[in-house]
């Protein structure tokens, strides 16, 4: 099985659509999917996920399945601490290095570090997403067993999740098997980028997701729209 974990394009969150840069980043998508096509699309509920997979969904004539559990929403009220103003931010937005100075980002007990522990509901979002993330891929036919998948019953099938920056990274966290403050760190995700995650065959039943894409934006080079990730770095 292939799972295709795709961000929405560039997004207008105070009206969670997309922005004209968005949409184009939307419609470059489904030429990139047409060539070898996609057998389910599923999506986040909001706005600017769903808008990012109607253009792919309506060239391959697929339905677009709602997962509520990829709600950017949900994850945001986990995952976030509110400052001295009573502003609420992402836990993980603070410089990167923080999470990696003491070494400790690889402990069991990572919500207890000291830059996650102002936020009280860290451990049971992370655990919120392992489990559902577990019951959407039983579906799919792969069973989790620790840190990897029992394949039930193994399939071909070309899968595309359309979701979020902070969800996608928590979620990526799980499936690879690498620990939250790690993947926090060390991994982002544009706008529009596809990350690919492939289960392989194995003759013992035993399997475990490999990262073959990280966040490409080749389809944003095809269609020449602007190479800036996150509108913010040139590449």
């Amino acid at each position: 099985m292939l799972l295709y974990i795709i961000r929405h394009g560039d997004p207008d969150y105070t009206t969670d659509s997309l922005t004209p840069r968005g949409i184009r980043q939307a419609e470059a998508l489904p030429r990139r999917f047409a060539l070898n096509g996609l057998d389910e699309i599923y999506s986040s509920p909001l706005g600017r996920a769903v808008q990012t997979a109607k253009p792919t969904a309506e060239v391959l004539k697929k339905e677009i399945r709602i997962e509520d559990w990829m709600s950017e929403d949900l994850t945001f009220n986990d995952l976030s601490v509110a400052d001295r103003n009573g502003v609420k931010n992402w836990l993980f937005a603070c410089q990167n290095s923080d999470f990696l100075k003491d070494g400790d980002a690889l402990r069991p007990d990572w919500h207890s570090h000291n830059t996650v522990i102002a936020c009280p509901t860290a451990k049971q979002g992370y655990e919120r997403i392992q489990s559902a993330s577990d019951e959407f891929l039983k579906k799919l036919g792969y069973r989790r067993e620790g840190s990897v998948y029992k394949i039930i019953e193994y399939n071909k099938n070309k899968i595309a999740a359309f979701c979020h920056h902070g969800f996608g990274i928590t979620w990526l966290s799980h499936l690879l098997s690498i620990p939250p403050l790690v993947f926090w760190a060390s991994f982002n995700l544009t706008h529009a980028g596809v990350t690919l995650l492939e289960f392989e065959q194995h003759s013992n039943g035993i399997t475990a997701p490999k990262c073959l894409l990280h966040s490409d934006m080749s389809h944003i080079y095809e269609a020449r729209l602007p190479m800036e990730y996150n509108n913010v770095t040139e590449i």
